[in-house]
């Protein structure tokens, strides 16, 4: 494939095709129009946590793979290599995400890419919890983003997530009653990073014990 050679690999299972959120399809419809589009472009995906901005930000990876194109994707909350800002070269969509832990170092080169970009057809979707205005960066990179085209993704209710958390247990053969998501979310979070992290712990109990997961098993296991 052509990618980068980067320590964070992606998950295969996130595509655009199977992202979530009825009034997110604008922005699914933006990005895929990107991939006919011959000039540069900018992208500021934002959104709370768990909204989606890295299945978003995979995704479009993913599709740029899948057109032959050469792609990078990087988590500016992942161990890096010193100077892989900088070292963007010949790379056709570059896809960043958490760029509100950006050290200084990198504010720097991220404004130096936006610059050397901009006369070419490379395609920068970038994503941080809030708008450029709120974060906390160099003013000249803040101005530089807020020239991007920016969409904030919505916050999923509780159907939509149990229907992610669907989706990723029907990958492992793995059946839960939705009703124990429901008490998950009542009792423990309503977080979808959350609910998936406390999951693995109960999947891995009932393995050991031999037992499905059910709302008792829940309360056994974690005490809620």
């Amino acid at each position: 494939m052509n990618q980068l050679g980067l320590p964070l690999l992606l998950n295969s299972k996130i595509l655009l095709s199977n992202f979530i959120g009825n009034k997110n399809q604008q922005v699914l419809d933006f990005v895929n129009r990107l991939f006919t589009q011959k000039r540069s472009a900018v992208v500021f995906i934002s959104g709370t946590k768990s909204s989606g901005k890295t299945h978003l930000l995979q995704g479009c990876a993913f599709s740029a793979l899948d057109k032959k194109l050469n792609v990078a994707y990087i988590d500016i909350k992942q161990e890096l290599p010193k100077g892989i800002i900088s070292d963007l070269t010949s790379v056709d969509w570059i896809c960043i995400d958490n760029v509100d832990c950006l050290s200084i170092t990198q504010q720097q080169a991220l404004f130096d890419l936006y610059n050397r970009n901009k006369p070419t057809s490379v395609k920068l979707i970038i994503a941080a919890s809030s708008s450029p205005n709120e974060l906390n960066l160099l003013k000249d990179l803040k101005t530089r983003l807020s020239l991007a085209v920016a969409f904030t993704l919505e916050v999923l209710n509780d159907e939509q997530k149990i229907l992610i958390i669907e989706r990723k247990m029907a990958d492992k053969n793995i059946n839960i009653n939705s009703k124990v998501y429901h008490y998950l979310f009542k009792v423990f979070s309503r977080d979808l990073n959350d609910i998936l992290n406390v999951i693995s712990v109960l999947e891995e109990a009932s393995l050991q014990q031999k037992s499905n997961i059910s709302i008792p098993f829940v309360k056994q296991i974690l005490g809620i």
